[in-house]
């Protein structure tokens, strides 16, 4: 069964912090992006989604790969040739995933932090849904006022979607 996970809105910004997210609710989306310089094979789809596989929350990759620019206009049109009618077959196994923090986290309604791809990047236009929980902490060289980090949650209240608020501040008050 497919998930229809709701959407968040969007994530008021927060100066002067880093957000990470340590789990992902099921039917959250990320796109990867590949590095300057890099590109991905045409037809490579560069989403991955979180879903149940056997009750487990499991990252859903596409095989994919980023690659140096330079090697993929040189070998374009022989590529191009065997490409297309070689189905894809090959399952990549889930990055063995971080838990040691995510205790509050129910394993099989969230993914961990997907696993990195050589010479590509996590876009950040993320998409964030219901249950989702996200990190932020000061920016190194800000000043701290306490507390340091927080965190804000995406939840439904009364029929409205709504990130509870941060309860820190990041400034570069010297």
């Amino acid at each position: 069964g497919f998930l229809l996970a709701e959407k968040c809105p969007a994530l008021p910004m927060t100066e002067f912090a880093d957000v990470t997210a340590e789990a992902y609710p099921l039917g959250t989306k990320l796109y990867y992006e590949c590095d300057k310089g890099y590109a991905r094979r045409s037809g490579q789809y560069l989403g991955i989604q979180c879903q149940s596989k056997q009750q487990v929350a499991s990252w859903i990759y596409k095989e994919f790969e980023c690659i140096d620019e330079k090697i993929l206009l040189s070998t374009a049109p022989m590529m191009e040739l065997g490409f297309t009618q070689k189905p894809e077959r090959k399952t990549q196994s889930p990055a063995p995933q971080k838990r040691e923090n995510l205790s509050e986290f129910d394993q099989k309604d969230f993914c961990g932090p997907p696993k990195t791809i050589p010479h590509a990047s996590l876009s950040l236009n993320k998409q964030y849904y219901v249950g989702q929980v996200l990190h932020f902490k000061c920016q190194s060289g800000y000043d701290m006022r306490l507390p340091t980090s927080g965190t804000r949650r995406c939840k439904k209240v009364n029929g409205k979607i709504i990130w509870t608020s941060l309860d820190m501040r990041c400034t570069n008050d010297s």
